[in-house]
């Protein structure tokens, strides 16, 4: 899903328990070396209706040779019909940062 060497890979569900629980089993399967989540307020449009929805917002980092399969994990773990699971390059970095990364995910 992406020619970077790194990305983040984004996805949202609509409880703190639901995400923390997403992170927490990426992170145990080392799909991603690190998750973040923090409350988000979202408007899309759903069946035809403008919506509007507090959510919790999940961003893994990890390689970019594991963005598919993430992706693919997230949409087993999800409860969503039609998650968000979207992927962004990571174009620069900190070295050491970058190989923490590396090495906290699968090889």
């Amino acid at each position: 899903m992406t020619d970077s060497a790194y990305a983040i890979v984004v996805t949202t569900t609509d409880a703190e328990e639901k995400a923390r629980a997403l992170a927490a089993g990426v992170i145990g399967e080392r799909l991603a070396a690190c998750a973040q989540v923090y409350p988000i307020s979202s408007v899309y449009r759903w069946e035809g209706a403008v919506e509007e929805a507090r959510e919790w917002r999940v961003d893994f980092k990890t390689r970019g040779e594991l963005v598919a399969r993430l992706a693919e994990r997230i949409g087993e773990l999800h409860d969503y019909d039609t998650p968000e699971v979207i992927a962004v390059p990571v174009v620069s970095g900190s070295a050491a940062y970058l190989s923490w990364v590396a090495a906290e995910t699968r090889g």
